[in-house]
């Protein structure tokens, strides 16, 4: 493992690059918690620093759950960092509210932080987005425990027209072990955001998509996600998945993706390295069905898109 920390569990995590070092955002749980189920209800992020992806320096943890009352009361969860035009440094993230203590029923939300340096972060409150009952499934709709709208991944529109944000959906009528959909949102400023339709057609072999990334490579475009697979016939397929997509990404056909990484890896994400070389890193342990905690992120992996 390139990074791990000796007292907690670390699994999702995202990169920043600042031109001179990568900077690494993780989710971590103290071990004290004895069972690593428990660590999704008590998740804070962390922070470390690398010149290479392979040696990091550990900075503790940035950003904590808010106040009781919060959309983010409960625990922070999974997001990416973007730097806007003026420079500063915006940190879209997940907000997790549970309904009850014990009960996996929870609320997740989108929410914003800000920085000068990529070390000290402040909250922006007034920045909430949460999933738009017209376009996706709700808590409560059915049996899913969650109301799914997390990861958030955002990036510039290729036209120039603003910002995109893909976001961990489901849609409506979706099943137990289906549904899963690329939600979506825009903005014109990374301030004002509206959540538009799924931008393709809900998968019949996945329930969710987790930790959505867009990645354009030799004049083609790819979405890559971790998620765990049932198809029709039987026997579930965890890992990481990759997919080619339109431009736009709009009708793209999550069930035609293919594997790039299997069970043990999961909520990978794809790098360039300082030769602008494509590399994968992902955690090991603790995906959908395993019976592992998780161990770390991956030391760099090549990857054939």
């Amino acid at each position: 493992m390139a990074f791990r920390l000796d007292a907690h569990w670390v699994w999702d995590f995202w990169v920043a690059d600042d031109g001179d070092r990568y900077h690494l955002f993780y989710l971590h749980a103290p071990k004290a918690l004895g069972d690593p189920d428990l660590r999704h209800r008590n998740a804070r992020i962390g922070h470390a620093t690398s010149e290479d992806l392979t040696h990091w320096t550990d900075h503790g943890e940035v950003l904590a759950p808010g106040e009781p009352g919060s959309f983010d009361e409960t625990a922070t969860w999974t997001g990416c960092v973007v730097r806007d035009e003026a420079g500063l440094w915006r940190m879209f993230y997940t907000g997790a509210s549970f309904t009850a203590d014990g009960s996996p029923e929870n609320i997740e939300t989108i929410g914003c932080a800000v920085s000068e340096d990529l070390h000290a972060w402040r909250k922006l409150p007034d920045l909430v987005l949460r999933a738009d009952p017209a376009h996706y499934e709700t808590l409560g709709d059915t049996s899913w425990p969650e109301e799914a709208w997390r990861d958030p991944w955002v990036y510039r529109d290729e036209a120039g027209d603003g910002w995109h944000m893909l976001i961990t959906a489901r849609g409506h009528g979706a099943g137990m072990t289906s549904g899963g959909v690329v939600g979506h949102a825009r903005s014109a400023d990374l301030t004002t955001w509206t959540a538009g339709p799924p931008l393709g057609p809900s998968s019949a072999e996945f329930p969710h998509l987790e930790v959505l990334q867009r990645i354009d490579h030799g004049g083609r475009t790819f979405l890559t996600f971790s998620a765990a697979r049932h198809p029709a016939g039987g026997g579930m397929v965890s890992g990481v998945w990759a997919v080619e997509a339109p431009a736009d990404l709009e009708g793209v056909d999550v069930d035609t993706a293919r594997l790039i990484a299997p069970d043990p890896y999961y909520a990978g994400r794809i790098v360039r390295d300082r030769s602008d070389d494509l590399v994968l890193l992902a955690f090991s342990g603790g995906g959908p069905g395993s019976t592992e905690a998780p161990q770390g992120v991956s030391d760099p992996l090549p990857v054939s898109l």
